[in-house]
């Protein structure tokens, strides 16, 4: 199975790293059956990125439990040489990795890399770089993730040139490769960027830090179906 399978239309991802971390297989439970599909899990190394986030052993202690109950796992690499982290992720239960356009040398070799341990696979790139210079390496992965924010933290505001960028990647891209958001994403954002071309939006704060995940979940997933 892959993104094509996953995606209901539309795919509204929770970020794990804006979770409560203490109740985190408690908190994956109750997503789930709020009929979360994927889940995003945010990685940062320190460098590539200055916080240091969460890892694979953090992945496992809940990847087999998930995967049993239909859900998937998105791991975001924000980090320096992401092709040495595929192999750890992928034995702990990861079902897709995003690797950073501007953490490589050779984006094509290492979509190559990735799927040679069986994960599908995404090129993230930061409000720095332009999409066309994504979209002219990355017509062979399953996703492009347009961050919305400078990645490493979660809460910081939206960036509304992310609308016209995302608009411009769905031009530039074949049909099949997703188009995902991140950083910033709510309910006052969230349909305009479905409507530019995006179909995968994390949601770290606007869900975990809401009183009620589960319906926050639900209403963002509601305004892109």
């Amino acid at each position: 199975m892959g993104w094509s399978e996953w995606v209901r239309g539309a795919e509204v991802e929770p970020s794990l790293y804006a979770s409560d971390l203490s109740r985190l297989r408690e908190q994956v439970d109750t997503m789930i059956g709020a009929g979360v599909r994927v889940f995003h899990f945010d990685v940062g190394d320190g460098h590539f990125v200055e916080p240091i986030t969460i890892g694979p052993i953090v992945l496992q202690s809940v990847s087999e439990h998930a995967h049993a109950a239909g859900a998937f796992f998105d791991v975001h690499l924000m980090v320096e040489r992401p092709a040495k982290y595929f192999e750890p992720f992928a034995a702990a239960g990861a079902d897709s990795v995003t690797f950073h356009f501007e953490a490589v040398d050779d984006v094509a070799g290492t979509i190559a890399t990735a799927r040679g341990h069986g994960l599908q696979v995404g090129v993230a790139f930061n409000p720095e770089s332009e999409p066309g210079a994504v979209a002219a390496v990355a017509a062979a992965a399953d996703l492009v993730l347009c961050m919305a924010i400078h990645p490493g933290y979660s809460g910081l505001p939206f960036r509304e040139e992310a609308f016209a960028r995302v608009g411009e990647l769905r031009e530039l891209l074949p049909a099949g490769v997703f188009i995902q958001v991140d950083g910033g994403v709510g309910e006052g954002n969230i349909a305009e960027l479905h409507e530019r071309g995006a179909a995968l939006f994390v949601a770290g704060t606007s869900v975990f830090a809401s009183a009620d995940p589960p319906e926050a979940y639900r209403h963002l997933a509601q305004a892109v179906q």
